[in-house]
């Protein structure tokens, strides 16, 4: 048996039954709690190995626990029973080290125990973020179904970072919804976000539209314009639909990916882009580039991290939520109940 015990806390007595039998077989020592005070009164005489924690307490939020166990270098497993994007994005800028929806798997518990007690070992545990852990909802994004719930996680772990992030999915999935949420709970939250469709401006004039132009550029430049670049400085830039872009202006980004700069058209004065890029495409980007209809070095440049947006038809199980979530949004416009 493991010399250091695992905290349990929720409030549920079967649960905690449940989840504590399942530990002690795996070899560990397990010590329950009901109540948020109780917990929090042991933190502050002894630190154990692992915390495990609910959202949802009769005494409070199981959040509130975070900062006490970062403080202490605990490593902790939120879980809830109401899992979605702003929870699962509060868990991880807070410093949780993994977020469960219930009801999950428990060999799913078991991974996370065992890569959280590793992780304690190698190093002490830190908060993945210490950003504002106020959280915005976002409509449209809803679902418990165990592949949204995946992607929540997801987001929720990038929800500190600023790297570049490549968005696939079938046409109508919400992949716009995706990358606004990433822009809304990131380190760029307060600059804009600006999104351009790569296949619904014709090919002579994106690169107009994504670097702006110099008065006299071209016929009918009569004035100086920015360029979706310029508009996003500080935020972030949404190219969907990116596999549809000219072979020539895919090195033009490239370049601004590579070097941090770029020339508006006719233009001689290097403009820098303080952007973070969010692409996005419904084709197999790894097949374009096989057929050479997209650049190979573009391609790992934007691909830094793939999230992978599921159809409806991979997560029947949130339908009624989202037929009463477009109920409750065509209620609110028409004033009804």
């Amino acid at each position: 048996m493991n010399s250091a015990p695992i905290w349990l806390l929720d409030d549920d007595a079967s649960i905690r039954f449940v989840l504590s039998r399942a530990l002690q077989k795996q070899g560990f020592e397990v010590r329950c709690f009901e109540t948020l005070s109780t917990l929090s009164d042991a933190l502050s005489l002894q630190t154990p190995a692992l915390l495990i924690t609910d959202i949802h307490l009769s005494d409070g939020n199981g959040l509130s626990l975070l900062q006490q166990a970062s403080a202490q270098g605990l490593p902790v497993i939120v879980m809830t029973a109401y899992g979605d994007l702003d929870k699962a994005v509060a868990a991880f800028q807070g410093g949780a080290f993994e977020y469960l929806a219930k009801p999950f798997d428990l060999q799913a518990l078991a991974a996370a125990v065992q890569a959280a007690l590793s992780r304690s070992q190698s190093q002490t545990a830190e908060p993945l973020s210490q950003g504002d852990s106020t959280a915005r909802s976002h409509a449209g994004m809803v679902g418990r179904s165990s592949v949204m719930q995946q992607l929540f996680r997801q987001l929720g772990r990038l929800s500190a970072t600023d790297v570049n992030v490549l968005i696939s999915g079938e046409t109508g999935v919400g992949k716009e919804l995706v990358a606004r949420a990433l822009h809304d709970h990131s380190p760029r939250r307060s600059g804009p976000f600006v999104a351009i469709n790569s296949a619904a401006i014709p090919a002579e004039l994106l690169e107009s539209e994504l670097f702006g132009h110099e008065k006299g550029a071209f016929t009918g430049a009569t004035q100086r314009r920015e360029g979706r670049f310029e508009q996003a400085q500080g935020g972030t830039l949404f190219l969907d639909e990116i596999g549809d872009m000219p072979l020539p202006l895919q090195s033009r980004l490239l370049r601004v990916l590579a070097e941090g700069d770029y020339y508006r058209v006719g233009g001689h004065e290097p403009l820098q882009a303080n952007v973070r890029i969010i692409a996005a495409s419904h084709q197999d980007l790894r097949q374009r580039v096989a057929e050479h209809h997209f650049r190979a070095d573009l391609y790992h440049r934007l691909n830094v991290v793939q999230l992978r947006v599921p159809p409806l038809r991979e997560r029947r199980d949130d339908i009624p939520l989202l037929v009463q979530h477009f109920l409750n949004q065509a209620a609110q416009q028409l004033g009804l109940e």
